[in-house]
């Protein structure tokens, strides 16, 4: 057969865009400049966190989830919603479910969830502990009976009266003194959730927090979990890239434990569906979202390509409970 007739003609040319390397234009996978991205691959689901919705009783400018009053960029979890995914959770050995929104006391069906998930395995909350707990304190109390303790953590952001009440709101800084003293009096378990400066010295922030503590007859050795402005929804702070290389800082399982995608996954309301997104802090990038179930969700490799992933990376951040 003569050569001529082998050759393709002009016209079937393999088109430019399939001879580029496409990952290197793929936002997910590879940073702005091409260099590989670095990722985290799940170990074994540990923490699983439920959001419960963003609407919240405050409207802090510098709320990472953008909540307030009314607020539905992520809608309110139902007890039916979550069910499914506690139990799949208990198969897969799940040692504990925490909780987060918006305000989650303000969700009708949140102590009924709540209640549920601490028939099973231990659970931790989020909270500002103002109005919607003080409100409901009687359906709380019966909680302590539940085979698996509760532990609280309480939104309270400087040890200055006035500047926490700035962006929270009047009030609401001795409304959560109040229900700090009222949870450790019943026998919860509460720790601190506070921001940072960053010229901070943090001994002096927690001596200062402690002296508050006094006045309110609250035990000073509560644990405080201190945490960087991480941005509102969809924000871009200007963080670095995480890259491959980078992550040669952390080149064992064990040294890559601190970040928290590789233990935990966040169930998230999407329209009449929940989804299982990567992490606590990224339910504004829907790339995040790894699937309907847990075990599928377990098997996602995750770029850490939101800045917050860089807060992980720098600091060891966790949202889970201090031990």
């Amino acid at each position: 057969m003569p050569l001529t007739e082998t050759r393709p003609a002009r016209s079937a040319r393999i088109p430019a865009v399939e001879v580029l390397e496409p990952r290197a234009r793929d936002s997910w996978t590879h940073t702005r400049n091409g260099a590989p991205r670095g990722y985290i691959d799940a170990d074994k689901l540990k923490e699983l966190w439920i959001h419960t919705g963003t609407a919240c009783n405050l409207a802090c400018p510098f709320c990472l989830e953008g909540s307030h009053p009314g607020d539905g960029r992520i809608p309110g979890m139902k007890l039916s919603d979550v069910k499914p995914f506690i139990h799949e959770a208990i198969d897969m050995g799940v040692e504990q479910f925490s909780f987060t929104g918006g305000e989650p006391f303000v969700i009708r069906d949140f102590v009924n969830i709540l209640d549920y998930a601490s028939q099973h395995r231990p659970c931790f909350v989020l909270t500002n502990a103002t109005e919607p707990l003080l409100k409901r304190r009687h359906q709380v109390l019966p909680l302590l009976d539940n085979p698996y303790p509760i532990h609280f953590r309480v939104s309270l952001d400087f040890p200055d009266r006035a500047r926490h009440d700035k962006d929270r709101g009047d009030g609401s800084f001795d409304q959560a003194l109040e229900g700090i003293h009222w949870l450790i009096e019943q026998g919860f378990k509460v720790s601190i959730a506070r921001q940072t400066d960053p010229e901070e010295i943090p001994a002096d922030v927690e001596a200062a927090f402690r002296e508050i503590f006094r006045e309110w007859k609250i035990p000073e050795n509560l644990a405080f979990t201190a945490f960087p402005d991480l941005g509102t929804p969809g924000s871009e702070d200007g963080s670095p890239e995480i890259t491959e290389t980078c992550m040669e800082k952390y080149p064992t399982k064990e040294a890559r434990s601190h970040f928290m995608c590789t233990y935990t996954r966040m169930l998230v309301k999407k329209g009449d569906q929940v989804r299982v997104y990567a992490c606590t802090l990224v339910d504004d990038d829907p790339q995040y979202d790894l699937g309907g179930t847990l075990a599928e969700s377990m098997d996602e490799r995750i770029m850490l390509r939101h800045h917050r992933c860089f807060s992980c990376y720098r600091f060891g951040a966790s949202c889970s409970a201090p031990a």
